[in-house]
């Protein structure tokens, strides 16, 4: 019996993104192909073209999205100026403030070159969680790890989304 909520889906490009990636903020490979096979359920593909909004600042849903190709302008926006923060690349995350801390986006992520994510919402988080939680909290340390490593390194500090 499957006991998955939803089918499982191909992961290799968003495995070999992780662990191939050399930037500051690069998430590492904590998990097993085994248990990428047991996540792959929980994720929900996402392509965007160059230009396409990810989500906006100021908005309130805490989706977290792994990035396995392109890249994402991460920008702040007030009244007078738009500030790009941070350019964010395969084998990295977006969304692990709002994931994270239940608030509101703190950033706009835009696709700057054509981008493919994989979505995780708070539901199937949570899901993932009861179901498999050493999955859901090696994934959820990994993530947190990006935090940290954004929040440390002072230009990238505003920029976890």
């Amino acid at each position: 019996m499957n006991t998955t909520p939803f089918p499982r889906v191909d992961l290799t490009g968003l495995i070999e993104a992780i662990s191939q990636t050399t930037a500051d903020d690069g998430m590492n490979n904590v998990l097993s192909r085994e248990q990428w096979g047991l996540l792959s359920s929980y994720l929900q593909p996402v392509n965007l073209p160059a230009g396409q909004v990810l989500f906006a600042q100021g908005t309130n849903d805490r989706t977290l999205y792994l990035v396995e190709s392109g890249s994402l302008s991460v920008h702040s926006e007030n009244e007078n100026q738009r500030l790009r923060l941070a350019i964010v690349g395969a084998g990295s995350v977006v969304g692990e403030g709002a994931f994270f801390s239940h608030r509101p986006r703190s950033a706009t992520v835009q696709a700057s070159a054509p981008s493919k994510l994989w979505s995780l919402t708070a539901l199937r988080f949570s899901e993932l969680a009861n179901r498999q939680p050493v999955v859901a909290l090696q994934l959820a340390m990994a993530v947190g790890a990006v935090l940290a490593k954004r929040l440390a390194n002072r230009r990238r500090r505003v920029a976890a989304t």
